[in-house]
Formats: C-alpha cells, sequence, structure tokens
C-alpha cells in the first residue's frame, strides 16, 4: 500500500516536469492542456541626475572706469564658478552697467533674465548681495515670489540666503529694507552734493543742442547756432512752430538724431536761458530715489542764476522781441498760436472782457470770401452759451463793416477790395455787443456801426447770379 502511494508521487512529478519541459520547449502532448505566458525580467539602471542650469545677475549703478572693472571682474567670477561645477550647466551672466537697482524699467540685462526664467531657460541664479539684485523691497520680493512658484532658487552670496528654502524670504524682507534705507541715504547725500554745488555756480558738463563741452567749458557749434537763431527770428515775425520746423528741414537741418525738429523742441529752445549766456540751476528737482522722477521746481527749493556760464548765442534784444511775440499769441487765444488774420488779438467781448479767438473754415477744397472763418469769445467758447450772450463774427462781415469806415482814412474808396493794412495801422481793438461794434481808432477815436450776420445769404446771392449768368453764357452761344 506504501509503495502504492510513492508510485503515484513520481507519477504526478513526472507529469509535471513534462508540462514543464514543453512550455520551455514549445511542445505539447496530450497531458498539456494549457499555453503558460513567460514575462522577461529587465535589469532596471538608475538614471543619471540632470544638471541645473545656472546664470548670475551682475550690476553696477555708476559708469566709472572703477566700478566697469569691478563688473568685469563679477563676469569672471561667476563665468569660472559656474563651470567648475560638474552638476551645473552654464547658463550665461547677465550684468547691467551704470543702472539704478531702484527699479527694473532701465535694467535690460534684469528683465532678459526673468524672461529667460519664464520660458525655462534657469534654474538658480547667483548674485553677490541683495543691494545688487534689487534695492527695492517691493521688487526684490515680488520677482523673488515669482521665481519661487517656478521652483526658481536666487543665491545671494553676502548674505549666504537660499530664496527656495523655508527663512529664505524673512531674511530677504529684512535685508532688503535695509538696502532700500542704504539707498535714500546715498540719494539724499548726492542730492546734497549737487544743491552744494549749485549754489557755489558750479555744475557738470552736460549736452546742450549750440554747444560742445571742450576741456572745462562751453563752445559754440556755429552751425546750430545759426538754427537757434533762425528759429527765434521766425517765431518774432510771427511763423507757427510747425511752420519753423518745415521751413528748418527745407534746409537741411535736423536735430542731432537727424530728425526734424518737433514743436515741443522748438518750445523748449526758446525758452532756454542758456542761450543768452547763463544758466538758472535746479530748474528741476527729484523728490523720489525709488521713482527717479524729475519734478518743476515751483518754489520748493531755491534756484540759482549764474551769470556767464555760456557764450552768448541770443542777444537781449532778440529775446525781447520773442517775449514780445510769445505774450501777443498768449493774449490772443490764438488757438494755432499765430496771427491768423489782421483781426487776431484786437476783438474784445463787450460782455465778459475776454477775447475772441479764431476758428478757421472746417471744410476743405478752396474758399471763398464768405468762408474764412469766423472770431468768438473765448470765455463763452470754454464755458458754453450760457456763461455769455455774444455772438460769432464771421470774419466775411468785419471785413464789410471794417472797409466802410476805413477805406476813406486811407485815402481808398469802399468799393476798393479790403486791405489788412488798414486795420494794423488804423485799428487799435475792436469792442463787439451782441448787434453792434465799437471800432477804436489809434487816434483815440471811437466810431460805432451797428453788424449784421450776412455771410451765408450774400453767398446765395453770389451762387445765384454765377448761375444766372452761365445761363446767359449759355443763350448766347449759336447753335
Amino acid at each position: 500500500m506504501q509503495q502504492a502511494r510513492y508510485d503515484l508521487l513520481d507519477h504526478d512529478a513526472t507529469l509535471g516536469n513534462r508540462e514543464t519541459f514543453g512550455a520551455i520547449t514549445g511542445h505539447t502532448d496530450k497531458f498539456s492542456s494549457q499555453r503558460h505566458k513567460v514575462i522577461k525580467l529587465e535589469r532596471i539602471v538608475a538614471a543619471m541626475p540632470s544638471k541645473k542650469r545656472v546664470a548670475a545677475y551682475a550690476r553696477v549703478s555708476v559708469d566709472s572706469d572703477e566700478l566697469m572693472q569691478s563688473l568685469a571682474a563679477q563676469i569672471s567670477h561667476y563665468s569660472a564658478l559656474i563651470q567648475a561645477n560638474p552638476s551645473w550647466e552654464y547658463a550665461g551672466v547677465y550684468a547691467d552697467a551704470g543702472i539704478s537697482g531702484t527699479g527694473v524699467k532701465h535694467r535690460s540685462e534684469f528683465r532678459r533674465l526673468i524672461a529667460d526664467c519664464e520660458k525655462g531657460l534657469v534654474d538658480i541664479i547667483l548674485t553677490k548681495s541683495i543691494s545688487r539684485f534689487a534695492r527695492n523691497t517691493v521688487d526684490l520680493l515680488k520677482t523673488v515670489r515669482s521665481l519661487r512658484e517656478r521652483n526658481i532658487s536666487v543665491r545671494f552670496e553676502r548674505e549666504n540666503i537660499d530664496s527656495l528654502t523655508g527663512d529664505g524670504e524673512l531674511m530677504l524682507s529684512i535685508l532688503a529694507s535695509y538696502a532700500q534705507e542704504e539707498s535714500y541715504s546715498i540719494s539724499e547725500n548726492v542730492k546734497w552734493g549737487i544743491r552744494k554745488r549749485f549754489s557755489q555756480g558750479r555744475f557738470l558738463a552736460y549736452n546742450i543742442y549750440g554747444y560742445q563741452w571742450v576741456e572745462d567749458h562751453f563752445e559754440i557749434i556755429e552751425k546750430e547756432a545759426e538754427a537757434i537763431r533762425f528759429m527765434y527770428r521766425a517765431f518774432a515775425d510771427g511763423m507757427m512752430l510747425t511752420e519753423i520746423s518745415d521751413a528748418l528741414a527745407r534746409q537741411g537741418i535736423f536735430n542731432r538724431k537727424g530728425l526734424p525738429f518737433g514743436k515741443t523742441s522748438i518750445h523748449r529752445i526758446l525758452d532756454q536761458e542758456k542761450y543768452r549766456g547763463f544758466s538758472i540751476l535746479q530748474r528741476t528737482f527729484v523728490d523720489d530715489h525709488i521713482t527717479h522722477r524729475k519734478q518743476i521746481n515751483r518754489g520748493e527749493l531755491p534756484k540759482f542764476e549764474v551769470q556767464g556760464t555760456h557764450p552768448v548765442i541770443i542777444d537781449e534784444q532778440l529775446h525781447q522781441k520773442v517775449e514780445a511775440e510769445r505774450e501777443r499769441r498768449r493774449r490772443s487765444g490764438a488757438v494755432r498760436w499765430r496771427r491768423a488774420t489782421c483781426f487776431t488779438g484786437k476783438i474784445i467781448c463787450a460782455y465778459c472782457g475776454s477775447t475772441f479767438t479764431f476758428t478757421p473754415y472746417s471744410r476743405t477744397g478752396e474758399l471763398t470770401q464768405f468762408q474764412q472763418g469766423h472770431y468768438q469769445c473765448s470765455h463763452k467758447r470754454k464755458q458754453g452759451a450760457k456763461a455769455c450772450p455774444s455772438k460769432s463774427l464771421p470774419v466775411y462781415t468785419l471785413r464789410q463793416v471794417c472797409a466802410s469806415f476805413l477805406a476813406p482814412l486811407a485815402g481808398a474808396s469802399p468799393d476798393d477790395p479790403f486791405e489788412e493794412a488798414w486795420i494794423d495801422n488804423h485799428i487799435d481793438h475792436i469792442v463787439a455787443f451782441f448787434d453792434t461794434l465799437e471800432l477804436h481808432l489809434t487816434s483815440s477815436e471811437v466810431l460805432t456801426t451797428p453788424w449784421e450776420n450776412t455771410a451765408k445769404r450774400d453767398a446765395w446771392e453770389h451762387r445765384r447770379a454765377l448761375a444766372q449768368q452761365q445761363v446767359n453764357n449759355n443763350r448766347e452761344v449759336p447753335s
């Protein structure tokens, strides 16, 4: 019985071996009823860690030879440091020269570095100190937080801070505040030095059209000085700023960038006292060391007038002519700063005392005698119809009224063509009422006359006369 059991076990083992052999060799027999699946287990090889892409940022705030050497040393130091680390990949050194760290607007390399970080090209940023990276606490924390969201580390060498560590932001907040306060202290010291030099009549060399700095003084550039004199003479003669610019361009005279002079540039040149040989120092000042925004000095700080700082380009006589023309234009209220017609600056509102200003005819095409524009009370123009009961005065009506009175004074017939010289020579000013005009003559005589706007009616009569003449001409043509 026991022997029979052993024989049965040997028989089962034989069957198992046979099935196993069949699975290995791919052969089966009547005892194999199932095909077995074999999976090959590959050896797992550990992946090599990828290199960190490391960049550096360097900055100096003053563009001097000594500091430029310092900047070059920083660049060399970080280039060698990054490339010497086998686990780092060199991503470049970004450097700004002669740029303040209180803002990011003018730091082109800093902005390029942040842009590359946003593109995923940098993993770690190395920098010498917090003050080199940013002196503005708000900008610093904003930038560091933005980089941390992308898992980008900023490492400050002097302070030994990594922005990705737990206490990194706290330390940055504290130390950045110190850096900003240090910037404020430096700014105040610089301002004090500048004001001290101003009070002593000393100033730094600067770039100004018409002059060049030679050793320790300004010298005139005669070609540019002639352009300046032309601007003054043309303005005094009544030319618009755009007309002066066009006239200079036709002569081939442009600014130092090779572009036509703009209206603002010409206006500043006309307002520049240095062309008369002296300087007014501290006309502007910077009140915020973070924004560096300049403000016009309107009495907040003392100004200093220093005589003899520049050679004279514009004499006092020409300057006075420009000032007189500037005042005439200011009083006339002419929108385009020009004497639009001979009546500009001479018409006064009888109700509010404001000057009448000129509005040209707005439609395009050749203008007739009825379409020369009109004058309106400047107060009414700004405040609306309820501010003043005056009426607009067409230039056509003004010519009609004045011609009937002034032609005899000029030795001409009222039917002669109107001459602007009649107004210049005989009219001091005109007071405009709702339906009458007071002509105040240069001889102190006052003439009063009613007026009515007949421009539209006369224009229609003129068109009908022309049409009738055309009909008559067609009838006279032989068939």
